[in-house]
């Protein structure tokens, strides 16, 4: 093969008056340190005026802790002790917010707010959890699996369940047995024994049990899950959590070993397998009661869904059953006032999402919203963590009933609800201000590919948007909400850190500058930002590296992005950024590239999100072939000479299109692909696929494996063989299958030591050399 070498392009900066290093697959893709380490998780310290991040300038083995003063733009390295004592931990408040509560290193703290001094209230082994106020001033907490109450004024600790387990073999010692003669003849023997015997519930122990003894409830084999406690420490809710008896594991062998043997590691499940059963509870203290919570009354609970229409005996069946759907509840989420509370429901088959007022006195519910899909319910801040209270009458959530995910409010004693937000754009990251009148949130409301910060009252309104910069704007607001650390980031310069006033129009002053002279020495492209209509009539985005000096064959290539929900085509710094630098070198080696943001990215709506269900290799590969035809009308590439490759989805994406768009793609490079959806994960396919055993249609019509015969052009296979995420063995099979159908236009590299994503620049450059091989040598003919 002949050897190409890419020189950078002149840049502005004095680096660029010095001949680099060619820009090649090896340069590329060796330790990306070599671009510059960019800062990351954002904390603020407790008093606002400091910014605390990670950070590599000085290219070291790893990230060190720096921080940025308000007013600064000169980051120094922090002293670890001072911030830790510094940094303001995620706390749950009292209902005035003159007090903190935080949980660190499995101990409790205690945060006084006008002070600013943070108190320690535990100190144990054990790790306590779920700490909350109480309407008394006092706190309760999760140790092990019994709820706690700590007055942190007295000291006083309470304890409020007892929750116990019924353990096989143990039993008291039969009378007949040697333990029970034992214990029988010391008593007869020894005068002391009988008196303490006698004298035990009338002593000194006996003072120390409660007049009335906590009911044991007994947890039997099953798992706790969720306990939560009422503000006035009434009710106590949990779930029962049912294991099913034989859960097939999955094993991945791992064959590069410190000893020299293989050895064996624990996997997933594969979609359909047996799913817990989640049976919900309250224990009312007052009463010393426990009941169930009545999900039978949930509206739909016995709905069916929609794809049993195509099996007539399946829906026929379900509907003589009449069975309630297996649920997953969440919360509940009690109001400050502590005399309402909601709860989230889930349905297994993921066609529901219900949140519903609970009458913990009865265990009865009623419904507060309703969101059904007959795909599956999901969409950016649509759940349970969405779900919270703006004052003790009216909750905030997401849904995407217009067709994006937006922001509702209900009035839970009124029954009534509001769409506070609206238009063709998503919410995400919604949080409530600490007054309780602003709802702050990011959006994309100017472009699906630009993200920006927003504030809208609860009360509704037009939002207003806070950042100015164009590209992505990820805000970690400070605590006092007078600052915004923006994390900032254009499609050709990497995520650096801002400050600015969290005022509309307020200028963002550049904190860090992380790249390094190298980086900069070449004029990395912006792409450009195109759309099309796809042959449904959908818009569909994507970006476009048209050739510097096509090549005279005119090539050109398809990028994939992978998938749970995820976008590529936007106007910040790609994760993808190695196939970013990729494409640089394409690019000026003659190819046209274009990645596509396909049918199920995300940014897009839930019709866009959801075009892909039940039929996965659908439209969101014949985006992939009209994007070719945009390049072939616009773009002056030659049809005979399209490439595609990418990653995980991307990699799924590639082998369907080398089967089943065989003569729109000549060769393609399927990188950690996914070949068959019935071995990959429940909690992924079987939103968009259901379960192979209910919907075998689906998924015979989108896996690859069943189509391995119609494989025309070329294809390289490459994938790591400790991959926990799609396994090894989707790639062996497929490899078996064409060598059964006696296919020879295949390859398949294989990495021993590469999990899913990839960690080795060694591993990073002989796959992608591989790849440049395979384009040079197929569409440059």
């Amino acid at each position: 093969m002949k050897k190409f070498y890419l020189f950078f392009l002149l840049g502005t900066t004095a680096a660029s008056a010095q001949q680099t290093q060619p820009l090649t697959v090896d340069y590329i893709m060796r330790d990306q340190k070599w671009l510059g380490t960019a800062p990351s998780n954002y904390r603020w310290s407790g008093d606002s005026k400091t910014v605390y991040f990670d950070w590599n300038p000085e290219n070291k083995e790893k990230d060190e802790l720096y921080k940025v003063q308000i007013g600064s733009t000169k980051p120094v390295k922090a002293d670890l002790k001072l911030a830790d004592a510094a940094i303001q931990p995620e706390y749950t408040y009292n209902s005035d917010r003159s007090l903190g509560l935080t949980e660190q290193g499995g101990d409790l703290y205690l945060f006084e707010v006008k002070q600013g001094r943070k108190i320690r209230l535990t100190q144990t082994l054990e790790r306590e959890t779920n700490a909350a106020f109480l309407t008394d001033g006092s706190v309760a907490f999760q140790r092990g699996d019994n709820l706690f109450v700590l007055n942190h004024r007295t000291g006083e600790l309470k304890q409020l369940t007892n929750f116990v387990r019924n353990k096989k073999g143990e039993t008291k010692p039969a009378a007949d047995s040697q333990d029970g003669w034992l214990k029988k003849d010391q008593l007869e023997l020894f005068d002391v024994l009988k008196k303490q015997k006698k004298a035990e519930p009338f002593g000194f122990r006996a003072a120390l049990i409660p007049e009335k003894p906590l009911r044991a409830i007994d947890l039997k084999e099953a798992a706790l899950n969720g306990l939560a406690v009422s503000p006035d420490a009434r009710f106590i809710t949990y779930r029962l959590v049912s294991m099913p008896d034989k859960v097939h594991q999955t094993v991945v062998p791992a064959f590069v070993t410190e000893s020299g043997y293989t050895t064996d590691i624990p996997g997933r499940t594969k979609v359909g397998g047996p799913l817990p059963v989640y049976t919900p509870y309250v224990y009312d203290r007052e009463r010393d009661t426990v009941y169930q919570i009545q999900t039978a009354q949930i509206p739909g609970i016995k709905d069916l869904p929609d794809y049993l229409k195509d099996y007539p005996e399946k829906l026929e069946a379900a509907k003589r059953k009449n069975a309630d759907r297996a649920i997953s509840l969440f919360g509940p989420f009690w109001n400050q006032k502590g005399n309402i509370a909601v709860i989230a429901a889930r349905s297994q088959d993921n066609k529901d999402f219900w949140i519903l007022k609970l009458d913990a006195a009865t265990g009865q519910l009623s419904l507060i919203d309703r969101q059904r899909d007959e795909a599956w319910i999901a969409g950016p801040g649509i759940g349970a963590r969405g779900i919270f209270w703006i004052d003790n009458q009216k909750i905030a959530f997401q849904s995407e009933a217009s067709g994006y995910s937006h922001i509702y409010i209900a009035d839970v004693v009124a029954g009534t609800k509001k769409q506070l937000t609206n238009g063709k754009w998503e919410v995400k990251n919604l949080q409530l201000s600490a007054d309780a009148k602003t709802l702050y949130f990011s959006g994309n409301i100017e472009h699906p590919g630009i993200s920006h910060f927003y504030k809208i009252g609860v009360q509704g309104g037009e939002p207003v948007r806070i950042t100015s910069m164009k590209g992505g704007n990820e805000v970690t607001l400070s605590p006092d909400e007078k600052w915004l650390a923006i994390n900032y980031s254009y499609m050709n310069k990497p995520w650096e850190l801002y400050i600015q006033e969290n005022k509309p129009g307020a200028q963002a002053r550049q904190v860090t500058a992380s790249t390094s002279a190298e980086f900069k020495a070449y004029q990395w492209k912006e792409p450009e930002m195109v759309s099309f209509k796809n042959r449904y009539g959908d818009d569909v985005y994507a970006r476009v590296y048209p050739a510097v000096k096509p090549h005279p064959s005119r090539p050109a290539v398809v990028f994939v992005h992978g998938a749970g929900y995820l976008q590529n085509v936007h106007y910040w710094w790609s994760q993808y950024s190695r196939e970013y630098m990729f494409h640089n070198l394409l690019a000026d080696q003659g190819y046209t590239v274009i990645d596509i943001d396909y049918t199920g990215s995300a940014g897009y709506g839930r019709n866009h999100r959801t075009g892909i269900y039940r039929h996965m290799g659908g439209k969101d590969l014949t985006d992939q072939a009209d994007g070719v035809k945009l390049l072939v009308e616009k773009y002056n590439v030659n049809p005979a000479h399209i490439g595609i490759y990418g990653g995980s989805y991307g990699g799924f994406i590639t082998l369907m299109a080398l089967f089943n768009e065989s003569d729109v793609f000549a060769s393609g490079a399927a990188l950690r692909s996914v070949t068959d959806w019935a071995h990959y994960n429940h909690g992924y396919t079987a939103n968009i696929l259901n379960e192979p055993v209910n919907d075998p249609i689906a998924y015979k019509r989108s896996s690859p494996i069943y189509f391995a015969d119609k494989l025309k052009g070329n294809l390289l296979m490459a994938h790591g063989m400790v991959d926990e995420n799609v396994h090894f063995q989707d790639i062996v099979r497929l490899s078996q299958r064409f060598i059964e159908l006696g296919k020879n236009n295949w390859e398949l590299a294989v990495y021993p030591v590469e999990d899913h994503g990839f960690v080795q620049p060694s591993s990073w450059t002989d796959e992608y050399k591989r790849i440049f091989k395979l384009f040079e040598t197929t569409l440059k003919k």
